[in-house]
């Protein structure tokens, strides 16, 4: 299938392979067909920092995207953009307006009120500042706290996938969140099977596989 940009200038996705928010991005532009150039931020050596980089997002943080004059520095943001620019390439959003609102909580659950607490920043500063012990304690309390909250809010509209048998937004703010509790924080998932589920699911669907940080050109970098 040709991609949805055929003959235009590429997308600019600014990302860094570990970025779980950078992640969602993928996932919506690989679901969407949109091409893209992958521009890398290695947050670990700090080119977040750099006045280039900060010239697109004063807050320094990725993904940032540049659709020609057109910038923006935030995972939703982005998202809600480009559901709004190519709508008849698999819509992020249900049309029925209650489960569009499930799919909005659910991302705002993970946007708001897990990701934000294991931040590279903050966790630094955690073990900086008082342990490894309390950094891995804080990533434990916020993730279940967080994941319980959601086993909750979807038990009653998921199907194949977290609030039915199509992908939508939820699914891009969750598979990133569950792979990274998963394979970085060694989160004990049996207390969430729900969400063990759909992390299954999403492991079979190509768009979210090209998306994992495995598969990025960048992965491993230092």
């Amino acid at each position: 299938m040709a991609s949805v940009n055929d003959g235009n200038n590429k997308l600019q996705l600014y990302s860094y392979w570990m970025s779980s928010c950078a992640y969602r991005v993928r996932i919506g532009l690989n679901l969407k067909g949109i091409e893209y150039e992958y521009n890398s931020i290695n947050l670990v050596k700090g080119d977040q920092h750099t006045p280039e980089f900060r010239k697109l997002n004063p807050i320094g943080y990725v993904p940032a995207l540049v659709d020609g004059d057109v910038v923006l520095s935030d995972s939703f943001a982005i998202l809600m953009y480009l559901e709004e620019k190519y709508p008849q390439h698999h819509p992020l959003l249900p049309s029925e307006v209650k489960k569009k609102a499930i799919n909005y909580q659910a991302a705002n659950i993970v946007s708001s009120s897990i990701q934000p607490h294991q931040n590279l920043g903050v966790l630094k500063y955690i073990q900086e500042k008082i342990s490894l012990d309390a950094k891995l304690s804080w990533l434990g309390f916020h993730i279940g706290n967080g994941f319980a909250a959601l086993e909750k809010l979807l038990k009653d509209h998921a199907g194949k996938y977290a609030t039915g048998d199509e992908v939508y937004l939820a699914d891009l703010f969750l598979a990133p969140q569950i792979y990274a509790a998963i394979n970085w924080y060694n989160l004990d998932m049996t207390k969430y099977p729900l969400l063990l589920r759909l992390h299954e699911a999403y492991s079979q669907l190509p768009a979210f596989q090209n998306a994992m940080p495995e598969n990025q050109p960048d992965c491993r970098s230092t």
